[in-house]
């Protein structure tokens, strides 16, 4: 979620069908303002579209543009946008706007918006800051999240918030490290879990289906899926995948 550091007028709470007024262009004396001292969680999809945008590993990804911050007895630790050291804003954002806009996270996609915890939304801008509250445009909030093409990403948060809402009800007691690793690559680092699947033991061990194996070979959105299903089986027992059976061997007779 994005939160200002200020004081957050207006907390609303609005439906799908409420009409607010918002537009943002260079114009505006504010523009990029909002790209600035503000606190970006990423979701797994998050990185995924934005390290292919930028076309890196996500390993260089989460090295130069994330922060990780661990928690103990927290299985998923919470990966943020690491701003600039200096003056706070986002390495992506230019005079231009967002150099990876058609790729931009979530929280950048929703803004004016959040969304409460009821599925409600409110306008998180400072309305003294945001001059483009006060613009004439008018838009129902669901012709919004159509047009910032929030759904994809309201589709996969939904499947990682199947893995994160039974972790939040409970303190882990894991004593091992590979068990962290494991989970974090297979969430946030799918490149190195692609290598996981298709260059260890892993597909000699489980049943996965061809048309399956094809997926997940060309698509990071259906290897994503794959992995929260993963972790669903590793961390959960939840029966997502299935062990191959050891062949039976047959003595000779004496």
């Amino acid at each position: 979620m994005m939160q200002e550091n200020e004081h957050i007028q207006n907390r609303e709470r609005m439906d799908g069908d409420h009409v607010f007024q918002f537009s943002c262009s260079p114009g505006l004396s504010c523009f990029t303002q909002c790209c600035q001292d503000v606190t970006i969680v990423l979701t797994p999809y998050d990185v995924v579209r934005m390290k292919n945008a930028l076309e890196i590993t996500a390993d260089e990804f989460l090295d130069k543009y994330a922060l990780i911050l661990s928690k103990e007895k927290k299985l998923i630790p919470l990966v943020l946008l690491k701003m600039d050291e200096q003056d706070k804003k986002c390495p992506f954002v230019t005079k231009d706007g967002c150099s990876i806009y058609e790729d931009r996270p979530w929280p950048c996609r929703m803004f004016p918006l959040d969304m409460n915890d009821d599925g409600t939304f409110r306008i998180i801008a400072d309305r003294a800051r945001c001059l483009g509250l006060s613009s004439s445009e008018k838009w129902p909030i669901g012709e919004w999240l159509i047009d910032q093409g929030i759904a994809i990403y309201e589709q996969m948060n939904d499947l990682f918030a199947q893995v994160t809402t039974p972790l939040q009800a409970t303190d882990l007691d894991i004593d091992n490290p590979k068990i962290y690793q494991m989970t974090f690559m297979a969430l946030y680092n799918l490149d190195k879990f692609r290598d996981f699947v298709f260059k260890s033991t892993f597909l000699d061990k489980f049943e996965v289906d061809q048309t399956t194996i094809e997926k997940i070979k060309r698509s990071d959105i259906e290897l994503l899926k794959f992995s929260f299903d993963w972790v669903k089986f590793g961390i959960f027992g939840q029966k997502t995948f299935i062990v191959k059976q050891e062949p039976e061997t047959t003595s000779s007779p004496a």
